[in-house]
C-alpha cells in the first residue's frame, strides 16, 4: 500500500479535504452565506447601518475593524464595492481532519520517542537533554479543545482552565460566533488533545512521556466543533481574545499559538486578527497542510506565521515498537530523514518556514470515550513541535517577538535538499519517497540549534 493512501485513509491529517470545486468553502441556508467583512476605518454604527441594507451583521470584532454580515451570495460582489471595504471574502471553512485508525499496543517505558529525539530534546536512554522546559510560557492551542478526561493525561497545572475559552458558529448557518461555556473540556474529537500531548507530554497508562515544552502552560481554546470542522470567523475570535490575554493578563508572560488547522484560502477576518494578536507580542506557528503539489493551507501559508512541514525517519516500522526504542542517531544526519508525501509544497505567494516531525506520532486519542493512544499524520502533529520548540526559545529569552522566532528558526534549521528515501509501512511493504526544495522550507527544525541561535 502506498504511503500516501495509507496516511490520507487512515491518519488524523490537517487540511484535508479542501474543495476542488472552489478554493473557499461556504456553507449555505437558504442562499444566504456569511460574508467576513474588513474595512478601511473603524468601525461605526453608520458603517453597520449600511451594512445592514446589505445583509444581517452578526459579528462586530471592533479592534480588527471586522464584521460579518449574513447576506445573500449575491451581496458579496456588491459589499466588496463598498468604498469603506478593505477586503470581504465567504466565511472560509478550517479542518482538521478525519479519525486515525492505527492504534498504538505497546505502552511500556515510554519516557523517550522518535519525534522528540528527532528534535534533539530528549535523547535515548538519556532522557531531557537540553536546559528548559518552557517554564513561564503560555501555548494557545486552537483546535477542537480537551476531552473531557484530560486530567488523566496531563497535569491538572499544566492547563490553563481560568483562561479556556471555546468559540462556535461562524459560516452563515446561524451566521453569529458565540461563546460556549466550558464546552472547550468536553470534546469528542481528540485532535487537540494529541496536539496538546506533543507540547506538554502525557500519561502513557500511568507511565510519562516527554514533552518538547512539558513545564508550559496550555491554554485551550475551542475553535472546532467536534467533527474537526469550523470556519474562519470562529478561529479569528479564537486569535483575538489569544490577543487580548496578551496585551492584558498575561502582558508579563511569553505567549505562542499554535494552530494545526487551515483551509485553501487566507480569510480577511482572520488575517487581521493574526496581525492584531502578532502585535500584541503573540508568536504564532500553523500547520503548512497535506495537499502534497496542491500547494499550501491557510493560515500557515501567511508569511507572519510559522508555517511547518511534516517531516519523517527511515527508522520507522523497522522493527516492533520502533517509536520508543530506536535511537535516532545524533549528530543529526539529513540522510536519516524525508519529508511526507502528503506534507504540502510551497507555491509563488506562500510562505514555508520549517519542518519537523509530523509522520507516525503516538499520542492519546480517543474513540467511543475509551483511553487510547494512536499514531497520526499530518502537517497538524509538526506544527507543536516547533511551537514547543518556540516556548523553550521565548524562555529563554521572554522578550521574543514573531519576526525574531521566525528568523531564528530558520538560521538553525538543518538545510534538508530535495531528495528520495527508501521508508517503511505498518504493512511491512517499502516505498520511495521523494520530495524538491519547495517542501522543506529552511530545512529540520531542532531545539538545541534554536536555543542557541536565540540570545
Amino acid at each position: 500500500m502506498r504511503h500516501t493512501r495509507l496516511m490520507a485513509l487512515i491518519t488524523c491529517i490537517a487540511l484535508v479535504a479542501m474543495l476542488a470545486l472552489s478554493n473557499v468553502a461556504v456553507a449555505q441556508t437558504k442562499g444566504m452565506i456569511g460574508i467576513n467583512v474588513l474595512l478601511k476605518t473603524d468601525v461605526t454604527k453608520a458603517i453597520l447601518a449600511d451594512l445592514g441594507t446589505h445583509g444581517t451583521v452578526r459579528d462586530v470584532i471592533a479592534e480588527i475593524k471586522a464584521v460579518t454580515v449574513q447576506a445573500k451570495t449575491s451581496e458579496l460582489a456588491v459589499i466588496q464595492a463598498l468604498p469603506y471595504v478593505a477586503a470581504a471574502n465567504p466565511d472560509a471553512e478550517r479542518k482538521t481532519g478525519p479519525v486515525s485508525t492505527t492504534a498504538v499496543t505497546d505502552f511500556s517505558a515510554g519516557m523517550n520517542t522518535w519525534d522528540l529525539d528527532a528534535i534533539n530534546v530528549t535523547d535515548f536512554g538519556v532522557g531531557r537533554t537540553i536546559g528548559y522546559d518552557g517554564t513561564g510560557v503560555y501555548v494557545a492551542v486552537l483546535d477542537t479543545g480537551l476531552v473531557s478526561n484530560w486530567k488523566y493525561y496531563f497535569p491538572e497545572e499544566r492547563i490553563a482552565t481560568q483562561y479556556a475559552k471555546c468559540f462556535g458558529g461562524g459560516g452563515g448557518e446561524v451566521g453569529s460566533v458565540s461563546e460556549q461555556p466550558n464546552k472547550w473540556g468536553l470534546d469528542q474529537n481528540s485532535h487537540g488533545t494529541h496536539v496538546t500531548s506533543t507540547i506538554l507530554g502525557y500519561s502513557l497508562r500511568g507511565t510519562p512521556v516527554n514533552g518538547v515544552a512539558p513545564k508550559a502552560t496550555v491554554i485551550p481554546v475551542k475553535v472546532l466543533n467536534q467533527n474537526g470542522s469550523g470556519w474562519s470567523s470562529v478561529v479569528a475570535r479564537g486569535i483575538k481574545y489569544v490577543g487580548d490575554l496578551k496585551a492584558g493578563l498575561l502582558a508579563d508572560y511569553p505567549v505562542v499559538i499554535n494552530m494545526s488547522l487551515g483551509g485553501s484560502s487566507l480569510d480577511a477576518m482572520e488575517k487581521a486578527a493574526i496581525d492584531y494578536a502578532i502585535k500584541q507580542g503573540v508568536i504564532i506557528v500553523a500547520s503548512a497542510g497535506n495537499e502534497g503539489a496542491a500547494g499550501m493551507g491557510y493560515p500557515g501559508a501567511y508569511a507572519p506565521v510559522i508555517s511547518v512541514a511534516a517531516s519523517g525517519w527511515i527508522g520507522e516500522w523497522t522493527t516492533a515498537g520502533w517509536w520508543r526504542t530506536l535511537n535516532v542517531p545524533d549528530p543529526t544526519n539529513t540522510a536519516d530523514y524525508y519529508i511526507t508525501d502528503f506534507s504540502s509544497r510551497k507555491l509563488p505567494g506562500q510562505d514555508l518556514d520549517v519542518a519537523a516531525p509530523g509522520s507516525w506520532c503516538v499520542g492519546p486519542y480517543q474513540v467511543n470515550g475509551q483511553i487510547s493512544y494512536y499514531y497520526l499524520g499530518g502537517t497538524s502533529m509538526a506544527s507543536p513541535h516547533v511551537a514547543g520548540i518556540v516556548a523553550l526559545m521565548a524562555q529563554k529569552y521572554p522578550s521574543l517577538t514573531a519576526p525574531q522566532a521566525e528568523t531564528f528558526l530558520e538560521a538553525s534549521a538543518i538545510p534538508l535538499p530535495a531528495g528520495s528515501r527508501t521508508i517503511y509501512n505498518p504493512d511491512g511493504s517499502s516505498e520511495t519517497i521523494s520530495w524538491l526544495d519547495d517542501a522543506t522550507g529552511a530545512g529540520l527544525a531542532t531545539a538545541d540549534a534554536a536555543l542557541v541561535a536565540t540570545p
